[in-house]
C-alpha cells in the first residue's frame, strides 16, 4: 500500500464515540489543533445500547464532565425526552439524575458542536496503525495509506476493535449496531507494540414497534415534576414540563418467559462457548438472569423510548444474544408485549480491550509515549465512564504539549478519579461499570456538589469558560451566605411553627432554636424550614438542595474530610520513577512483581495494589524515607 503525508497536528483523537468527542473537545478548547478521525460521521456520539445518560455514580460522572468543562451534560439537556432523579427517598450520596435521550438528536446536536468547534477537524477514516519512534506515538496511519503525524494520539476505538457481533449461532465480523469493525488497529497494538490485549464483552436487548404494545397493562413511569439538569449552565427555566416528557413503561419477565429461556439453553451462546470475552457482572443478559437467580419468580423490564420521531423501544433488562426465533418467543410471552412487533433483534458483541494496568494515572500508555487509551479500549462499560476518560485523555494530553503538570483527579475528588485509579492501579477482569460503593469517599463525591469539586480546575486549565464560572462563584457565595444566615437566624416557638413540627410528627419546640439545627431534624426540609426565616434571597431549586445537604449532614461531611486528610498525607509521599524495588529487604516477591508492573506514583496508590499488603507499605515507607535523605544529600553535594 501507497502511503502519504495528509497533514499535522498537534491531538489526533481515533474513535468519535462519546470518549472521543469529549477527548477531541478538550484538546481543541484548550488552544490545540486537533483532528477527530472515526469510521463513520453519522454514528458520532452514537448511541448502541441503552437510550439514556446517568443513573447510580454515572449521573454524578456526567456533572464532573460539566464541572470541568466537558460537553455531556450539556448536550444531553438539549435533547432529553424525560428527565428523572433515582433514589430520593435515600441520602445524597447516592442520588442518581437519570435522562431518556432522543438518540438521534443527541448525535446529531454532539456532531454540530464538534463541527463548530475552533482548532478541530472531523474527518471520516479507518485507522489502522501507529506511527512510533523512538517508543514515542507521533501519528497514525489509515486505511487508505494517509499519514497523519501528531505530538499526541488519543485511542478510544471502542466495541469497534475487531469487534464480532454473536446472535445465537450467528457469529460475525461487525462494529456496534451492525457498523464497521475495526481490524487491524489492535491487532497490531499486540503484534508490533507489544500490549496485553484481552477480550471483552457486552450486550443489547431487542427493540420493538411502540405502537404494538400493549401500554395499557403496563405500568407508567413518568419523569420527575422539579426541575432537573446536568449541566450547572442550564437554567431550572429550560426544564420540560412532566406532561410534555415522554414516559416509560414498566413490566415483568414471567415463569413462562424463565422456561423458553431454560428449554433453549442449549441454543445460547453464553452457555455453548461461542461467547469467549468476559461479560459485565452487573448487566447480565436475561438468561444469565434465569440460571443465576433461579429463585426469582420475575424479573423488571423498562420499555424505554429511544426518540421522538421514531418507533423503537427499548426493552432494558432483556439484553440478549439467544436466537432470534427464541427472542421472538419469549418477548411475546411478557404482559404487554404479546403482539409487539421486533424491530431490531438484541445481540452481544465481543471487542478487543487493551488492559488498564498497561497506563498511568493520566490515561498515557507507559509502552508509548504520548499515546492515550480513553473508554471502553481501557474495560470500562457505559458511555458516562467512556465521556469521562476521554475528557480526562484529551486534557492530558493537551497538557503534555503545552509542558504542563497533568490533571490526576484524586479519589477524593471524582468519581472520575475513582474509576482511573482502580483501572490503572488494579485493572479490571470484566467491563468496568462505576458504581457508588466503589467510592470510599461518595458522601463527598455528590450528584448536588461537582461544581465545588472541580469548577477551580476547569477553569484553571481552560476548559470552564469565564462566564460559566462566574456563575459558579456566584452560586457558591450564595449558598455560604445562606448558611451562615440560617445557623445565626434564631425562630421563636410561634403558633404556625408549633403546628407545622406537629404536622411533620417533629417534636415541639420548649424554646428559641437555630434555624439550622431545626433543618438538621430528619423528618424537616429546607422548603419546611425557609417559611419562617424571612429569607433574604430567592434560592434556585438547586442552591436550596446545596444549603440543605451542606447543613443537614455537616457532622458526616467533616467525619469524611478527616478521612481523606489522612490519605492525602500518603498521597504526598511521591514514589520515585527510578525507584529499584528489587533492592528492598523484607518487601514480599509478589509485592515487588507488582508495585514494578503497575509503577504507583505514591504510597497511597501502592497501597491500593493488589497484592501489596499493609507490612509491604510500611517497609516501602520506611524505604522511601531513606531513599529520599540519600538524594537530598546527594543533590547538596
Amino acid at each position: 500500500m501507497n502511503t502519504y503525508e495528509a497533514g499535522n497536528y498537534d491531538v489526533i483523537v481515533v474513535g468519535g464515540g462519546h470518549a472521543g468527542s469529549e477527548a477531541a473537545l478538550a484538546a481543541a478548547r484548550m488552544g490545540q489543533k486537533t483532528l477527530l478521525l472515526t469510521l463513520n460521521i453519522n454514528m458520532i456520539a452514537f448511541m448502541p445500547c441503552n437510550p439514556s445518560i446517568g443513573g447510580p455514580a454515572k449521573g454524578v460522572v456526567v456533572r464532573e464532565i460539566d464541572a470541568l468543562g466537558g460537553q455531556m451534560g450539556r448536550n444531553i439537556d438539549q435533547t432529553y425526552i424525560q428527565m428523572r432523579m433515582l433514589n430520593t427517598g435515600k441520602g445524597p450520596a447516592v442520588r442518581a439524575l437519570r435522562a431518556q435521550a432522543d438518540k438521534d438528536a443527541y448525535a446529531k446536536t454532539m456532531r454540530e458542536t464538534l463541527e463548530l468547534t475552533e482548532n478541530l477537524t472531523v474527518r471520516q477514516a479507518l485507522v489502522e496503525d501507529l506511527v512510533v519512534e523512538d517508543d514515542t506515538c507521533c501519528g497514525v496511519v489509515t486505511q487508505t495509506g494517509a499519514i497523519y503525524r501528531g505530538k499526541a494520539v488519543i485511542l478510544t476505538v471502542g466495541t469497534a476493535a475487531r469487534g464480532e457481533i454473536i446472535i445465537g449461532e450467528l457469529k460475525y465480523a461487525a462494529g456496534p449496531n451492525n457498523s464497521q469493525p475495526a481490524e487491524k488497529l489492535t491487532q497490531n497494538l499486540a503484534d508490533k507494540y507489544g500490549f496485553d490485549i484481552i477480550r471483552f464483552k457486552t450486550g443489547t436487548p431487542p427493540r420493538v414497534n411502540r405502537r404494538s404494545i400493549r401500554y395499557e397493562e403496563t405500568e407508567i413511569q413518568p419523569g420527575s415534576p422539579e426541575p432537573h439538569h446536568f449541566s450547572f449552565s442550564t437554567p431550572e427555566s429550560a426544564y420540560l414540563p412532566v406532561e410534555e416528557q415522554v414516559p416509560c413503561y414498566l413490566t415483568y419477565t414471567n415463569e413462562t418467559t424463565h422456561q423458553i429461556i431454560r428449554d433453549n439453553l442449549e441454543r445460547a451462546p453464553m452457555f455453548t462457548g461461542i461467547i469467549e470475552g468476559v461479560g459485565a457482572r452487573y448487566c447480565p443478559s436475561i438468561e444469565d438472569k434465569i440460571v443465576r437467580f433461579a429463585d426469582k419468580p420475575k424479573h423488571q423490564l423498562f420499555l424505554e423510548p429511544e426518540g421522538r420521531n421514531n418507533e423503537e423501544i427499548y426493552l432494558q433488562g432483556l439484553s440478549t444474544s439467544l436466537p432470534a426465533d427464541v427472542q421472538d418467543q419469549l418477548i411475546h410471552s411478557i404482559k404487554g408485549l404479546e403482539d409487539a412487533e421486533v424491530i431490531r433483534d438484541g445481540y452481544a458483541i465481543e471487542y478487543d480491550v487493551v488492559r488498564p494496568n498497561q497506563l498511568q494515572a493520566t490515561l498515557e500508555t507507559k509502552a508509548i509515549h504520548n499515546l492515550y487509551t480513553a473508554g471502553q479500549t481501557n474495560g470500562t462499560s457505559g458511555y458516562e465512564e467512556a465521556a469521562g476518560q476521554g475528557l480526562m485523555a484529551g486534557i492530558n494530553a493537551a497538557l503534555k504539549i503545552q509542558g504542563k503538570e497533568p490533571l490526576i483527579l484524586g479519589r477524593d475528588e471524582g468519581y472520575i478519579g475513582v474509576m482511573i485509579d482502580d483501572l490503572v492501579t488494579k485493572g479490571t477482569t470484566e467491563p468496568y461499570r462505576l458504581l457508588t460503593s466503589r467510592a470510599e469517599y461518595r458522601l463527598l463525591l455528590r450528584h448536588d456538589n461537582a461544581d465545588w469539586r472541580l469548577s477551580e480546575k476547569g477553569h484553571a486549565i481552560g476548559l470552564l469558560d469565564d462566564e460559566q464560572y462566574a456563575q459558579y462563584q456566584a452560586n457558591r457565595a450564595l449558598v455560604e451566605a445562606e448558611i451562615k444566615r440560617l445557623e445565626r437566624t434564631r425562630l421563636k416557638p410561634t403558633d404556625a411553627l408549633q403546628a407545622l413540627l406537629a404536622q411533620k410528627h417533629s417534636a415541639p419546640l420548649k424554646d428559641g432554636v437555630l434555624a439550622s439545627d431545626l433543618l438538621k431534624r430528619p423528618e424537616l426540609t429546607i422548603d419546611d424550614v425557609l417559611p419562617f426565616t424571612a429569607p433574604e434571597t430567592t434560592l434556585t431549586r438547586q442552591n436550596a438542595e446545596e444549603v440543605e445537604i451542606q447543613i443537614k449532614y455537616a457532622g458526616y461531611i467533616e467525619k469524611a474530610e478527616r478521612q481523606v486528610e489522612r490519605l492525602r498525607k500518603m498521597e504526598a509521599k511521591k514514589i520515585p520513577s527510578d525507584i529499584d524495588y528489587q533492592v528492598i529487604e523484607g518487601l514480599a516477591t509478589e509485592a515487588k512483581q507488582r508495585l514494578e508492573a503497575i509503577e504507583p506514583r505514591t504510597l497511597a496508590q501502592a497501597s491500593r495494589v493488589s497484592g501489596v499488603n499493609p507490612a509491604d507499605i510500611s517497609i516501602l515507607a520506611v524505604y522511601l524515607e531513606s531513599f529520599n535523605r540519600q538524594k537530598k544529600a546527594q543533590q547538596a553535594d
